[in-house]
């Protein structure tokens, strides 16, 4: 599957399953941004997210932390 930046819930399960530890909240968006673009089958350009679109992921992973 194919994963793009408006797959934030599907992203966020990836990043919970790839990184169970890592609390999400202590990321900076660059580093957040750059964990998503290596994730195995993420396909969007890098310019395509934002502010918005980081934050969204963030609480979709942070919902999974609980």
């Amino acid at each position: 599957m194919k994963l793009t930046w408006k797959d934030h819930e599907e992203i966020a399960w990836s990043l919970f399953d790839k990184f169970p530890e890592q609390n999400p909240l202590k990321l900076s968006f660059p580093k957040l941004h750059a964990m998503v673009l290596a994730l195995e089958g993420f396909d969007d350009k890098p310019e395509a997210s934002n502010e918005k679109v980081l934050e969204n992921i963030q609480m979709a992973w942070l919902d999974e932390t609980h």
